[in-house]
């Protein structure tokens, strides 16, 4: 059986899924009412779990497209309102359970048929995402001189490059496949608008404005102005220097924050999670399902959510109880919860509210407008804590931040019995730097080395400026060994990027040490560790990576 592909192709696996529970959930809810029958008593203890399975029926059934089976239970619902409940309903709860049983048999027999219906609202959300930092760029530029040395330093930061060195080849590559940039000188044999025509002719056809930096010999208004025309976002006259170019093209390729939103779902229903979740993951989101209000409380230590999707209606725990035991916790005092419920009566939604939730959703709720609602407040949340986690010159976390990440995630590795690897990493002499070439030369340093960092490294590892011109980086499931490796590649391509403070050029190299876990289990331990093999790279000569013979695979040293 092929897996399914589409929103619509997922979201009808889960009707055929919920149909095929459906007959469970009825049968123990028909065993539950008869045990209470002749005790009313054991009916006003049952009612409020009863209402909740026809809430739940009610919104999930509409979410799915059941619209008879969503409206029988919105009757049931409707007459366990009055609490207590009145004895002349009993007749009119075993007709709903009846016709419940009968909808439920007749969606059984109808199984194969159990496809959305084509009115309804499944629409796909981020498909053809990259996963990665890397980015593919198409460099069209004919001087062999300038092409070495752009696609070099283009490459030590991990892009994918392909050099074109005629307008053809290179317009017919972006029909075919396209990059997320494009790097162009805009003077070929052709005429010295050949460059910029390309690119005004590539927007057209493909109905978009394609990233683009322009290199050119000229500086002048008209020529700066026809790039600005022909959709350019960058202009370089020549010689470029390379490193300039290259946090353009970062710049220009890097969204704000390129680390999906983390949703945590908290619905007793499983259906119910999964259809709001499957939404959001189209739309790009990492999401954690919750079926219970005590694995929501676990969940937000180690999954860290930026916001919280909350059924009203739950057992044990309801939906404005779990966002009071939240709001009591400090740290998640700014955490965005957003109920998520099929209750109507908007006193009720109000009252709920008090909890000091960001808003309301009904269900059912089209998807375009449920990853709306979640994107808007996850994502001020998102910017909201960068602006106190992030280092403001690198954009990489800060010191107490990376401490605090690395923290949470040594706890969850020991749950997971994962390994992980830790990095110091310093660069070499960079006082002389700042004392040579000035602190703007230095800066230019650091940022450059934060972003070799980001770019070639996975976005699950926490990549933190610990001070001044030193990082750490917990590598994610690696080994003291593989880390080693991935650094070093780092470090001899760091080596040769060139930098410029006027007319001096130079270059820059680091040192680093390396520490496993759970060789070391804390966080102290583990930095402690790193930094004594740091100690010994450096005490070795510099612009080398260390790692302590114990904590290696082989027990070999690095040298």
């Amino acid at each position: 059986m092929s897996t399914p592909s589409t929103l619509q192709e997922k979201l009808n696996e889960l009707r055929l899924r919920f149909i095929a529970q459906l007959s469970t959930r009825i049968d123990a809810t028909i065993n539950q009412w008869q045990q209470s029958a002749g005790s009313t008593e054991a009916r006003a203890q049952l009612a409020p779990e009863l209402h909740r399975f026809f809430h739940s029926l009610k919104g999930t059934g509409r979410s799915l497209g059941f619209e008879r089976l969503s409206a029988l239970a919105h009757q049931g619902e409707e007459a366990l309102t009055a609490l207590p409940v009145p004895a002349h309903i009993d007749r009119t709860i075993e007709r709903l359970l009846e016709a419940l049983v009968q909808e439920q048999a007749y969606l059984e027999q109808h199984r194969s048929q159990a496809t959305l219906p084509a009115s309804f609202n499944a629409v796909e959300f981020g498909a053809g995402q990259r996963n990665s930092r890397q980015r593919l760029i198409y460099l069209c530029d004919d001087e062999p001189e300038q092409v070495t040395q752009l696609l070099h330093h283009l490459r030590c930061f991990g892009h994918e490059v392909i050099h074109f060195a005629d307008t053809q080849a290179f317009f017919n590559a972006v029909l075919s496949r396209r990059p997320d940039a494009i790097i162009m000188d805009v003077q070929f044999p052709q005429g010295n608008t050949a460059g910029t025509e390309t690119l005004t002719s590539l927007n057209r056809l493909t109905g978009e404005r394609l990233p683009a930096i322009v290199l050119s010999a000229h500086g002048d208004f008209n020529s700066r102005l026809s790039a600005v025309r022909a959709g350019c976002s960058g202009y370089f006259t020549k010689p470029v220097k390379p490193l300039d170019l290259m946090l353009a093209l970062d710049e220009l390729t890097t969204p704000l924050d390129d680390e999906p939103l983390r949703v945590l779902v908290v619905d007793d229903d499983p259906a119910a999670a999964d259809y709001h979740a499957l939404v959001l993951e189209q739309a790009g989101m990492t999401v954690k399902r919750a079926h219970h209000p005590a694995e929501a409380f676990e969940a937000l230590d180690y999954f860290s959510p930026d916001l919280m999707l909350v059924d009203m209606y739950m057992p044990v725990c309801s939906g404005e109880e779990l966002a009071t035991i939240v709001r009591q916790q400090t740290e998640y005092v700014g955490l965005p919860i957003l109920y998520l419920s099929s209750e109507t009566d908007r006193q009720k939604q109000l009252t709920a509210m008090n909890a000091g939730v960001e808003g309301f959703i009904t269900k059912p709720v089209a998807p375009e407008e449920l990853v709306s609602a979640v994107r808007l407040r996850a994502e001020r949340l998102r910017h909201l804590r960068s602006l106190m986690t992030q280092d403001s010159m690198t954009g990489l976390y800060n010191h107490s931040t990376t401490t605090d990440l690395i923290s949470r995630a040594l706890v969850q590795a020991y749950r997971d019995d994962a390994q992980h690897a830790m990095a110091m990493i310093d660069i070499d002499h960079f006082k002389d730097v700042n004392d040579t070439h000035g602190h703007l030369a230095g800066d230019q340093v650091i940022i450059t080395l934060a972003r070799m960092l980001k770019t070639r490294l996975r976005v699950s590892d926490i990549i933190g400026r610990y001070g001044g011109e030193e990082f750490v980086v917990l590598l994610k499931g690696v080994s003291a060994d593989t880390a080693a490796a991935l650094i070093e590649e780092l470090r001899q391509d760091f080596e040769q990027v060139d930098f410029n403070a006027g007319s001096a050029r130079f270059n820059c190299t680091f040192s680093a040490g390396i520490s496993a876990f759970p060789h070391h289990p804390s966080t102290e331990a583990l930095r402690v560790s790193a930094d004594r093999a740091l100690y010994r790279a450096k005490n070795r000569g510099r612009n080398r990576v260390a790692i302590n013979p114990d904590e290696s695979d082989d027990g070999a040293d690095d040298e």
